[in-house]
């Protein structure tokens, strides 16, 4: 039997060991009605970190295959992560990532820097990549609070593993186009917490309003978008009543006064 060499990554135990774990897709595509897809994410950096958001519909083509999923994920004590593409995949690379870093902080006694979880995360959509040309699309935005830099970190990726630092913010999904022109138009690096929460919600709003795949706030299920936030006291979940009210006191009187104006 091969004797292999114990180290820190349980991923790279599974590709040596038992490849047939990982995230694979043989065979023809899946037609897209029959998959479930998640849409839309974002992150944005604020005066204490990080906040990171996704709506909670997933999708099979044209109708809704889940109200409330849940597309931003707590993957260690400083850091995060939010899915956009074929949900079990997307989920299966969740769940694989967060043993990924227990593993490697039970092996090593210490974090991996943000830098390396996210390196980390990029092998594993690479590992996608057969998936991937199936259909099967992970696309993730990873964030982490770097406890020795005092800063929030946010890191994009394309369909090859690619991994890329963005500065300020970065959306994804159907809808991620439409939620980055909002944060483009409203962002800036001073935010406090109540108005990041605020531009992330106008966001999202803005790239339900023009996708079909992405949900905005639901009123009468009372169903909100997923927010957390990433700081150097580790991440906290934004509850629902105060999505709810800032959405109600915020977002909905901006949004009557932008269409008063187009109309005049």
């Amino acid at each position: 039997m091969t004797q292999l060499k114990q180290d820190s990554s349980f991923h790279d135990f599974l590709v040596a060991a038992h490849p047939g774990l990982l995230p694979r897709a043989q065979g023809e595509p899946l037609p897209a009605d029959a998959i479930p897809h998640g849409t839309t994410v974002l992150a944005l950096k604020y005066r204490d970190g990080v906040m990171i958001a996704g709506d909670r519909m997933a999708v099979e083509g044209f109708n809704i295959s889940d109200r409330r999923m849940e597309k931003v994920h707590r993957t260690d004590a400083h850091s995060a992560m939010a899915i956009a593409g074929a949900a079990g995949p997307c989920l299966e690379v969740v769940r694989l990532f967060q043993t990924e870093l227990e593993h490697y902080e039970k092996m090593e006694g210490a974090e991996l820097s943000p830098l390396g979880k996210a390196n980390k995360l990029g092998q594993m959509v690479r590992a996608n990549l057969p998936a991937a040309l199936q259909g099967l699309v992970v696309i993730p935005i990873f964030v982490g609070y770097d406890v020795y830099e005092g800063t929030g970190k946010i890191f994009k990726y394309d369909v090859t593993g690619g991994t890329y630092e963005e500065a300020e913010f970065h959306a994804t999904g159907a809808g991620g186009k439409d939620a980055r022109n909002t944060l483009k138009k409203f962002y800036h690096p001073d935010l406090d917490m109540e108005a990041a929460l605020e531009i992330t919600l106008e966001a999202l709003q803005d790239a339900a309003d023009e996708t079909l795949g992405t949900a905005g706030i639901d009123l009468e299920r009372d169903i909100y978008p997923t927010v957390k936030l990433v700081t150097t006291e580790g991440i906290r979940d934004i509850e629902d009543q105060l999505v709810h009210d800032a959405y109600l006191s915020r977002v909905v009187p901006n949004r009557n006064q932008h269409r008063a104006n187009e109309r005049r």
